[in-house]
């Protein structure tokens, strides 16, 4: 036994002189060891910078993505310096913080000895509504004419949220629509690549007639949340983010759980073709806001955070600045709301991707249950509301549940704002009665585009896939399209004619979905990526896309996979001549 503790003393002597001896080598240099310990070094000068850009914020992981942008937006790129330093001062692994920089499209990491990006990227849509306004000849053109430039590259993206100005690309920051190479070229000689702000009703306008009455009346016990519960069910508001669940309810079963409770805005409007969220928070932020602070005080949430996508940037910057308004007026307290920025990662849009990356995570759906009303973000009870249902509960603690019961048509009560794109005279944002159809719709664009007949259209979104012109007569709204194997989701409606090809139009969504799934599960990872392959041939294998379609609504963890085979299905039935 003393035999053996020698050797053991002796051992850890020896250990120890190795240790010192190779730290002797680290430090001085000399000897054939190695000069410092394995892994990426810490540059002191990054740290310096990392530490310069996150100045006096608290290193919270759930800050990771915010300090992310911070970087990103400062140096253009993520280099491998400033990744390490970023680990070092917020304690986490190198391998973590890397792989969330990496998971969002929007961060351009550059590995050690490779070349940074240049100094401007241009990033031209290529979804439905775009590709049908010639986007790939505008993407070709361009890239044709910045081939070779160390100062503009030039990238395809994925639904930017402006499918009423279609084509569009980002220059920079700056989002230019009805692009053209021309005026491409344009802007970038004017150094026009910059956030343009557009005006909106201010806090002084909003207050000025009457805004915030309502928050402040609830707030002092004009009603109890009860109370304000039964008025959105009695309104017959329902999710107004794609899921239509009714609002009234989901705010019971937050209440029903113990505190403390959080409050999540799901900003992140990444459906192609949807862009009424935008839409709204570029005009009336404030109805939205007070909406959100009613929600708020209906189930005591101890913060409520805005998660709102990276494209748009325009509505951050209202946010901000209106945020800054309300925090001054003293309607709330400093950092009670706080504004989250995506990264450019679609399935963010689902709630319990939404709060990984609320919390610096990568986004990939959790498994449920538990649902996010009893576990949502750090843990904790959450209220998960989208902006335009927000600002629809503000209008009915205002004037009351006849602003939604009162509007009837084809047996359908409320109303709906609709986002419409493709060939139409007038795209927009139309609020219209929620029974309305297609034809109703496209009356109210003001018809078909010249020289186009109406031929098939897209309800919501590309996850509700395609219905053919023959059933135009069908009501847009929750519960009128399952029958029709289709849904209206976000009322992301885009319009096809004659002059376009369904199959096309499916095999665009699908590349969308193989690009945007999250790699969690495999049926959407691996099935989005075989129906591509598939539905590239020059006649699809119709059985073994029809199996494939069933195995990723079956499988899939979230609604990305299981909705994705919608518009395989859909454009198989009602288009097989095409396929």
């Amino acid at each position: 036994m003393r035999n053996e503790k020698l050797m053991d003393n002796q051992e850890m002597e020896m250990s120890i002189a190795t240790r010192e001896s190779r730290a002797g080598v680290w430090k001085s240099g000399k000897g054939k060891g190695r000069r410092t310990p394995k892994g990426r070094q810490l540059d002191e000068q990054a740290l310096a910078e990392v530490r310069a850009l996150l100045q006096e914020q608290p290193r919270r992981r759930d800050l990771l993505i915010e300090f992310l942008h911070r970087i990103q937006d400062h140096y253009g790129h993520l280099s491998a310096a400033h990744l390490r330093a970023l680990a070092f001062e917020m304690k986490l692994p190198q391998a973590e913080v890397y792989e969330v920089a990496t998971f969002y499209a929007h961060f351009d990491v550059v590995k050690e000895n490779e070349q940074a990006p240049p100094a401007l990227t241009i990033r031209v849509c290529d979804s439905l509504s775009c590709e049908m306004a010639g986007a790939q000849a505008l993407l070709t053109a361009l890239a044709a004419r910045y081939h070779g430039s160390s100062e503009v590259r030039v990238l395809r993206a994925p639904c930017m949220g402006r499918c009423d100005t279609a084509p569009v690309l980002e220059l920079g920051h700056h989002h230019l629509d009805h692009a053209t190479p021309a005026r491409v070229e344009a802007a970038i000689a004017a150094g026009d690549t910059h956030v343009h702000v557009p005006a909106c009703q201010t806090y002084a306008d909003y207050r000025a007639e009457g805004g915030y009455a309502t928050l402040q009346a609830l707030r002092a016990g004009s009603q109890t949340p009860e109370q304000v519960q039964d008025a959105l069910l009695e309104a017959g508001l329902r999710g107004l983010g794609g899921a239509g669940f009714p609002s009234g309810r989901k705010w019971s079963f937050v209440r029903a759980a113990p505190g403390p409770r959080y409050l999540a805005v799901n900003g992140d409007e990444g459906e192609p073709g949807t862009f009424k969220d935008r839409y709204y928070l570029e005009r009336t932020p404030h109805l939205f806001l007070e909406g959100m602070l009613i929600a708020a005080w209906a189930v005591e949430a101890e913060k409520a955070f805005i998660y709102l996508r990276d494209e748009y940037p325009a509505a951050r910057r209202i946010l901000q600045l209106e945020i800054e308004a309300l925090e001054q007026a003293g309607l709330v307290p400093p950092g009670y709301i706080d504004l989250r920025r995506g990264a450019g990662a679609y399935i963010c849009g689902e709630e319990s991707a939404m709060i990984e990356s609320i919390e610096g995570r990568r986004g990939l759906p959790r498994h449920r249950p538990p649902y996010v009303a009893q576990v949502g973000i750090f843990g904790r009870p959450t209220l998960v509301n989208n902006i335009e249902t927000l600002y629809w509960v503000a209008r009915i603690c205002r004037e009351g549940p006849q602003v939604l019961n009162q509007v009837e048509k084809n047996g359908r009560r409320g109303l709906r704002s609709y986002s419409v794109s493709g060939r139409v005279r007038k795209p927009g944002v139309y609020l219209l009665p929620a029974g309305s159809t297609i034809t109703d719709l496209i009356e109210a664009c003001g018809g078909m585009s010249d020289g186009h007949v109406f031929k098939a259209y897209q309800p919501g979104g590309p996850s509700s896939g395609l219905l053919p012109a023959s059933l135009s007569d069908v009501p847009l709204d929750f519960d009128t399209l399952q029958p029709y194997g289709s849904f209206i989701g976000s009322a992301a409606v885009v319009v096809l004619s004659d002059q376009d090809s369904a199959r096309a139009a499916a095999l665009n969504m699908l590349r969308f979905f193989e690009d945007e799934s999250c790699g969690q599960c495999t049926p959407c990872r691996v099935g989005c990526e075989k129906a591509v392959k598939l539905m590239q041939a020059a006649h699809w294998d119709t059985d073994l896309l029809q199996a494939l379609a069933q195995t990723m609504e079956d499988a899939s963890i979230c609604g990305l996979g299981q909705a994705a085979p919608n518009a395989i299905r859909l454009t198989i039935k009602h288009f097989p001549q095409e396929v």
